[in-house]
C-alpha cells in the first residue's frame, strides 16, 4: 500500500497550518455553511462530523490520520476500491481530451462505446440506452417513458404504477411516489403520486414454516389480484430485484422475478428493474435479474456503473418501447427528457473502464468466496437473543436487530439502537451504518477477509453495545 503520510501543503492551502486543517477545524467549517443529506444537522452537536482527506482501496483516511474501513461503499457505490489507479487513469486521460458536450444533436466515444458494452452485458433484448446523471433521475426516466409509451399507444389510461411494500426507489418526487419507506415519503404525501402496493415477497415476512420460495409464489397471488382489478390503468411493475435496500435490507427468491415477468406479459403492463443498487456484482450475478432469468423491460443502473468514481446512471429499454417514440417531429411523439450532464464524456469513460475491469478480472468469482467467507463470519449471530434475522444475497448481508427474539419484536426506532452500533464502528475504525436496527454490510470488492474479519468483528462488538441498557 502506498505510504499514509500526508503531502506538503499545496499553494492554495498554504495559508492553513495542520491546527487549521485537522478534524475539528474543518468540521467546524463545513458546519457553518453545508447542509448534508439524510441528516438531522442538529446530530451533530454531539455526534462528530469527519473530515475525509484521501482513500486508499477499502479505507477512508480523515484528516487527523485515521482510518476506517469502507463497509457500506460509500452508500454503496464503490466497487473497487477508493482512488482506483485504473479508474483515476481513465478519468485523467479523458479529462485531457474533452470533458463535456451537449447530448442533443451531438456524441462521443465514450458514451457510443458504453451503449454497446450496456447493451451487450445486460439480459437480451434490452437494446436501447438513456443516460442519466443518477439514480433517481433514472427512475424519473423509466417512469415517465413507461407512462409515454402507452400514451403513444393510445392508452393514455394508463397513469398509475405498482411498487413493492417497503421499497424505495429515490427521493426525486416521481421516484419517492413509487418507494413505499415512511421515513422518507411521509412528509412529502400530499406532493406524490399514489401507487399501488403488491405485498413484498420479503422473506423476512414470511408465514412460520414458510420458505422464501412459498413466500414468492403467494405474494405473487397477491399481486395476480391486483392486476386483475388495475392492469387496465397501470403503465408498470417497479422492483428492486432480490433486495430491498433502503427498506431494511430485506431479501427474497428469485421465482418472484420470475413469476412477475410472466404477470406482466399476461396483464399488459411493464416490468421496471430498479438494479441501482444491486447491480454490478452486488448479488452474486453481474445483475439480480440473472438469477430468474428474465430480461425487464427497463433496467436502471446507477452507483457502482462508474465504480463510485462519478455521477452517472442509464436506463435500459427494448426496441419495442423505442419504436413508440419514432415518429415525425410533428406527430408529438418525442420523448423530452434531459438533464445539462447527460451522456457526460467524463463518466461514461469511468464507466468504461469500470466494466473493463469485470472483463479482465475474476471479479465474480473472488466476490462469491468473499462472500462465504462473510456467511461463516456472520453465521453465530443467528443464535444471539437480540438478533431476530441473518440474511444475505451475495455481497450483501445484513444483521436484524430486535428487542425480544420471540415474535421479533423490534426496538421502538425511537431509541436509535443503530446509531449506537454506528458510533461504535467509528471508534474502532469501522465505517458501518445501519438503517434503522439493521446493521449491515456492503462493502468494495478489494476488501481481503481479514478486512472483513475486522467488520465483523466490529459490528459484534458494536451490537453488544447496542443493546446494552
Amino acid at each position: 500500500m502506498r505510504g499514509l503520510e500526508r503531502p506538503p501543503p499545496s499553494a492554495d492551502h498554504s495559508r492553513m497550518n495542520d491546527s487549521a486543517s485537522g478534524n475539528a477545524a474543518l468540521a467546524a467549517r463545513d458546519l457553518q455553511h453545508v447542509w448534508h443529506p439524510c441528516t438531522q444537522m442538529h446530530d451533530h452537536e454531539t455526534i462528530p462530523m469527519l473530515p475525509i482527506v484521501r482513500g486508499e482501496g477499502a479505507w477512508l483516511l480523515d484528516a487527523d490520520g485515521n482510518r476506517y474501513l469502507d463497509g457500506i461503499s460509500s452508500w454503496w457505490t464503490n466497487l473497487f476500491g477508493h482512488a482506483n489507479p485504473r479508474l483515476a487513469a481513465a478519468l485523467a486521460d479523458q479529462a485531457q481530451r474533452l470533458e463535456h458536450v451537449i447530448f442533443a444533436g451531438f456524441t462521443h466515444t465514450p458514451a457510443i462505446e458504453l451503449a454497446e458494452e450496456l447493451v451487450r452485458i445486460t439480459p437480451p433484448a434490452l437494446d436501447k440506452v438513456f443516460f442519466a446523471d443518477n439514480g433517481s433521475a433514472a427512475i424519473e426516466v423509466a417512469l415517465k417513458m413507461s407512462f409515454h409509451y402507452w400514451l403513444n399507444q393510445g392508452h393514455g389510461e394508463k397513469t398509475r404504477f405498482i411498487a413493492l411494500t417497503g421499497s424505495y426507489h429515490g427521493e426525486t418526487l416521481g421516484a419517492l411516489s413509487v418507494s413505499d419507506v415512511a421515513l422518507y415519503r411521509k412528509t412529502y404525501a400530499p406532493l406524490l403520486l399514489t401507487p399501488f402496493l403488491a405485498p413484498s415477497p420479503d422473506a423476512y415476512e414470511g408465514e412460520p414454516g414458510e420458505s422464501a420460495e412459498q413466500t414468492a409464489e403467494r405474494r405473487l397471488g397477491e399481486l395476480r389480484t391486483l392486476l386483475e382489478r388495475h392492469a387496465h390503468e397501470t403503465c408498470a411493475v417497479i422492483v428492486e430485484p432480490l433486495v430491498q435496500c433502503a427498506g431494511g435490507m430485506r431479501m427474497y427468491h428469485p421465482s418472484y422475478l420470475t413469476g412477475l415477468r410472466a404477470l406482466c406479459d399476461e396483464f399488459a403492463v411493464h416490468f421496471i428493474a430498479d438494479e441501482i443498487a444491486v447491480g454490478f456484482g452486488r448479488t452474486g450475478t453481474l445483475f439480480a435479474c440473472e438469477q430468474a432469468p428474465v430480461s425487464p423491460d427497463f433496467m436502471c443502473l446507477s452507483k457502482g456503473l462508474t465504480g463510485g468514481t462519478l455521477p452517472l446512471s442509464a436506463v435500459l429499454t427494448t426496441q419495442r418501447v423505442y419504436d413508440a417514440f419514432y415518429a415525425e417531429y410533428n406527430a408529438g411523439k418525442a420523448f423530452l427528457h434531459s438533464h445539462s450532464y447527460t451522456g457526460n464524456p467524463l463518466a461514461c469513460r469511468v464507466a468504461l473502464e469500470t466494466l473493463a475491469i469485470f472483463r479482465d478480472e475474476p471479479v465474480l468469482e473472488r466476490n462469491r468466496a468473499l462472500a462465504a467467507h462473510l456467511a461463516r463470519r456472520l453465521a453465530p449471530l443467528r443464535d444471539h437473543p437480540h438478533v431476530g434475522d441473518v440474511r444475505q444475497t451475495g455481497m450483501i448481508a445484513a444483521v436484524e436487530l430486535v428487542a425480544q427474539k420471540a415474535g421479533r419484536r423490534p426496538y421502538p426506532a425511537a431509541e436509535r439502537r443503530g446509531l449506537r452500533a454506528y458510533l461504535h464502528g467509528l471508534r474502532h475504525g469501522a465505517l458501518l451504518r445501519p438503517l434503522g436496527n439493521v446493521v449491515y454490510f456492503m462493502p468494495p470488492y478489494v476488501v481481503s477477509t481479514t478486512e472483513i474479519d475486522l467488520l465483523v468483528d466490529t459490528a459484534i462488538a458494536g451490537i453488544e453495545h447496542a443493546i446494552a441498557d
